[in-house]
């Protein structure tokens, strides 16, 4: 390299095209240079490389030459993180807030960081802060990436989703051109209809274990299905079984987002699906690009994208009603069924289907004993990530352990620090923090394994379960929820009715805890709710085919794309 500078430009290519191991390589050998610029590149090298350690000493070599920098510190904080330090990542996030405090993007990690770690004194106050932020942004603006994601998982106003989600959309689609216009031509006989999935989730994710089982039984005389992938290569068998369900499987890791539309358009899509919208590691915006006739947003992301580049969101009606069509950027595409899919070959029901097998997948299911579960305790399943707990959730919770004095939660654990705090907050409300047990974190198939040890699942809000709450019912565990506002807040319900519990679906946080009270007193397991198998791959797959028949149509006949309510 000549000079600083163009080791720099080198980096930054392969950052650019997700090649951080090559960009560490560039980097290493000058990584005792005092260069407050070099020391942050080669720090989120080595993160997002999956060495989050080693990332932690040139962050802070980076802070120390630069004290003011705002992208070292989100680094730091992505990677303490990783390391399960959600304390000191807060801390960073919230240093980012104050040198940043009319910053959307600053505010919704400082809310989002709290949450990671259940601290909630500032609870009230980081809502405020973020709510003032997005209310003083201009409509037009696209100078920061939002974090919508963050938001979905905090009260908020679905005006205020949308706009973030366009700020965000906009932000990341800068500088991408339109490819050249292409018409939506009638299929031939026999022709038929390319769709392409677009994710960095095809591995042992929950994603793929949703759409897996649809891919195989779609009608492959009328639909050609692509996968386009910029995920890892895990060697799972999820991700076998994915790619034994599709025509083809493209890698496109190492493209950016035009390179990933480019080729797209290449291989001649005709309907493009993102199955991943405003999460972590999307790629969504290469569809900014109009690589095919007609582009849907659908599975990754509860809400809108915001984005003017994708047509249609594909929800239900309890999801996506077509009266909140204004709170969205896309139009409203439904589906007759709950929009989420399902694979029914991991649920293991017995022919009644109301009760799992004691056995998945040739495994046997663990004991209460193993799991350190009470066996004469009310279980009460806690199953979400701890960001999605907010204090009036766990008010709740601990309202109900006060009535029922058999019962305990048994908790998804958030790391030491998280869990520490959720006991203490249990203290302080009486209850002891004994009667939280919490999960460790294992593969897929032991989670799932373990779940049926439960008796009742309690749902959080304003963000539900969404892969949690299908995990939970496919195990036969009945699950708890409030009715909520907007796409991630009406997730479980649209599960629950599906799976024939709609009574379980309640209209306040009151009555929730007066059910889940009402169910641990009464008799047990006879009075327990039973879960009807909900999930029909085949008949899913019809429907969402000809939904996309349907959007086909449209672009065909030159219209352009509007509500198409659920048939």
């Amino acid at each position: 390299m000549n000079s600083l500078q163009d080791l720099l430009q080198a980096a930054l290519a392969e950052m650019g095209r997700q090649r951080y191991a090559q960009a560490v390589e560039l980097l290493a050998p000058f990584a005792h240079l005092p260069s407050n610029e070099l020391q942050r590149h080669y720090g989120e090298s080595l993160r997002r490389s999956g060495r989050p350690q080693d990332a932690v000493a040139p962050l802070m070599q980076a802070l120390a030459l630069k004290i003011d920098d705002v992208d070292a510190y989100l680094q730091l904080a992505f990677a303490l993180e990783s390391l399960q330090m959600k304390a000191e990542a807060a801390e960073c996030f919230r240093t980012v807030a104050a040198l940043q405090p009319d910053s959307v993007m600053a505010q919704s990690y400082q809310a989002h960081g709290d949450q990671q770690c259940a601290r909630w004194q500032d609870f009230d106050a980081n809502l405020r802060a973020l709510e003032a932020a997005i209310r003083a942004k201009p409509e037009d603006a696209a100078d920061e990436f939002g974090v919508p994601f963050t938001l979905v998982g905090l009260p908020h106003a679905p005006a205020d989703l949308l706009k973030v989600g366009r700020m965000s959309a906009r932000f990341l689609s800068r500088g991408l051109k339109p490819l050249p216009a292409v018409r939506a031509q009638a299929k031939a006989p026999g022709e038929r209809l390319r769709i392409g999935y677009l994710s960095g989730d095809f591995h042992a994710h929950a994603t793929a274990a949703l759409l897996v089982e649809t891919l195989e039984a779609r009608d492959r005389e009328g639909f050609e299905v692509l996968l386009f992938s910029h995920g890892p290569d895990d060697g799972s068998v999820l991700q076998r079984r994915i790619r034994a369900a599709c025509d083809r499987f493209i890698d496109v890791t190492e493209l950016d987002p035009a390179g990933i539309a480019a080729r797209m358009r290449a291989e001649g899509v005709d309907i493009a699906v993102d199955l991943k919208g405003h999460t972590a590691g999307t790629r969504f915006a290469a569809l900014a690009c109009r690589p095919a006739p007609v582009q849907v947003s659908w599975l990754g992301f509860p809400g809108t994208c915001g984005a003017d580049f994708i047509d249609y969101i594909v929800g239900d009606r309890v999801v996506t009603p077509l009266a909140d069509a204004p709170a969205y950027s896309e139009r409203i595409a439904q589906l007759p069924r709950c929009y989420q899919p399902g694979d029914s070959t991991r649920a293991g029901l017995t022919k009644d289907r109301s009760m799992p097998e004691t056995a998945m997948h040739g495994s046997t299911a663990p004991s209460r004993a193993a799991l350190g579960l009470p066996e004469d305790a009310f279980v009460l399943l806690g199953a979400n990530p701890v960001y999605k707990i907010t204090p009036s959730v766990f008010d709740a919770w601990m309202g109900i352990l006060h009535q029922v004095p058999r019962a305990l939660l048994w908790q998804l654990g958030g790391g030491d620090q998280a869990d520490e705090q959720l006991r203490q907050e249990a203290a302080r409300r009486g209850v002891d923090p004994g009667r939280l047990v919490f999960m460790p974190s294992v593969p897929m198939a032991d989670h799932w394994r373990r779940l049926g040890a439960a008796d009742l699942a309690l749902d959080t809000w304003p963000c539900n379960g969404h892969t949690t709450t299908s995990d939970a019912l496919a195990a036969g565990v009945p699950v708890l929820t409030v009715r909520g506002e907007g796409f991630a807040g009406r997730v479980a319900q649209s599960l629950l009715e599906a799976a024939g519990l709609a009574e379980l679906v309640l209209d306040t946080p009151r009555d929730y805890l007066a059910k889940a009270v009402e169910l641990a007193q009464g008799p047990w397991p006879q009075g327990r709710p039973v879960v009807r198998h909900w999930v029909d791959s085949p008949a899913f797959a019809r429907d969402l085919e000809a939904l996309y028949r349907r959007m086909w149509a449209r672009a065909v006949a030159g219209l352009p794309p509007v509500a198409l309510p659920a048939a």
